[in-house]
């Protein structure tokens, strides 16, 4: 259950950022059926949001409205069933929903959803359609178990054609004493604000690491392991700095400081990786009933460029066809693999190995070989071929220049 928090206890705070001014905070509370809360938020929230009208294009921007409510909806969860979430609806159904989910050391907003109804003339004068839509994406809002995330600085969630801007946040999930702990995690965004001293200047991004560790990833659910996963993963970030200037960033994932956490059903298997430099990379691997073959579906990504000049960075794609592989088969590559997520972010895959939805002992199954290494393996036949076959040629020369030199002398 669900009950909206009490009377806000701040004056009204101003801030004019992103062409956005703020609220003042609203606090948010999900309740248990005991009444003990399990979530509480405490948030500025600013929307822009582009929509069509019969005379073109036009962007709405708003504030959360004061008036914004919990809805009964919203849920602790069950243990190993489903996730809590909470739910924030204001005008004529608008619905801004936060999915959290945990791992042994970390909670985090894994999925943000916000539905919006054009027919609410209060927030989309003279829309063009009067339909409902749903966009959603993933966050990089994560704090440690028993510590809430506290953000001063503003933190912007894209999803398609609609932003969603936070200022001053508060939120605790899993909460274990019915109010927000005295500890907290920070966000990088704050770490990296005017107001801290400067970091010492970073390589240039545009230089190339070195090839990334490689790490076994394992997904566990009530059914066993669905997911088995080896590789080294390298990021390709193309962003605008605050100087405009363009570069592309390529970074490293460290297995040795990445939290790993992931979810099983039985059409969609999840990896999620947290690291500490404020990434958050997710895989999601779908299947084709019909051919009995797997495949990685999606990738989500949010990491924290302090040097961008919009310092949150999203990619998201949910219609990716790669490292596919017959059910009950692993497929691997030992080649590197490139996976275009969007236009400014791609994913570079070493030695990769993985096998999801049916795993047998946990371990990998019969081996499916990708067509790079496939490749790889034809070109050395093919020169061998060809160093054979120059060796008769120059053989069969050889022989028929003897047999012509024997030719030109008479026996006495």
């Amino acid at each position: 259950m669900a009950a909206p928090g009490g009377p806000r206890r701040q004056p009204l705070l101003l801030l004019l950022l992103a062409g956005l001014v703020y609220s003042e905070s609203a606090k948010f509370v999900v309740k248990d059926g005991n009444g003990t809360a399990c979530i509480m938020a405490n948030f500025s929230a600013g929307f822009s949001i582009n929509y069509n009208t019969k005379s073109g294009s036009k962007n709405a921007t708003f504030d959360l409205p004061s008036n914004a409510e919990v809805l009964n909806s919203s849920s602790c969860g069950k243990e190993n069933v489903s996730d809590s979430s909470l739910s924030i609806a204001f005008g004529k159904g608008n619905i801004l929903t936060l999915s959290f989910t945990r791992n042994a050391t970390r909670y985090s907003v894994q999925m943000m959803q916000f539905v919006y109804n054009l027919s609410d003339t209060e927030f989309f004068s003279n829309a063009s359609s009067k339909e409902v839509k749903n966009v959603t994406s993933a966050t990089d809002i994560m704090a440690d178990i028993n510590k809430k995330y506290r953000c001063v600085s503003s933190n912007q969630i894209h999803m398609n054609s609609v932003t969603v801007t936070f200022q001053d946040t508060t939120i605790q999930a899993y909460l274990s004493n019915n109010t927000f702990s005295k500890e907290e995690t920070r966000c990088a965004q704050d770490e990296h604000s005017p107001t801290v001293p400067p970091t010492p200047p970073h390589p240039s991004p545009t230089l190339a690491p070195e090839s990334p560790s490689v790490y076994k990833y394992n997904v566990s659910g009530a059914n066993g392991t669905c997911l088995l996963a080896s590789m080294g993963l390298q990021l390709n970030i193309t962003y605008e700095k605050k100087d405009s200037t363009t570069v592309t960033g390529v970074f490293n994932i460290n297995p040795n400081k990445t939290h790993v956490s992931g979810s099983c059903t039985a059409q969609k298997v999840t990896l999620e990786l947290w690291s500490e430099s404020s990434t958050f990379l997710v895989f999601q691997f779908g299947m084709n009933a019909s051919s009995s073959r797997f495949f990685l579906q999606g990738i989500q990504f949010n990491r924290t460029l302090p040097d961008a000049k919009t310092p949150t960075f999203q990619a998201a794609n949910g219609s990716l066809r790669a490292l596919q592989a017959t059910m009950g088969n692993s497929y691997k590559c030992n080649a590197e693999e490139h996976i275009q997520v969007t236009k400014a972010f791609s994913l570079n895959v070493f030695k990769v190995w993985v096998q999801a939805f049916q795993v047998e002992g946990d371990k990998f199954g019969s081996v499916e070989e990708c067509q790079l290494d496939e490749n790889n393996m034809l070109i050395p036949i093919a020169v061998g071929g060809a160093l054979a076959g120059l060796v008769l040629i120059v053989l069969i020369a050889y022989l028929i220049g003897r047999k012509r030199s024997h030719a030109g002398y008479q026996t006495i």
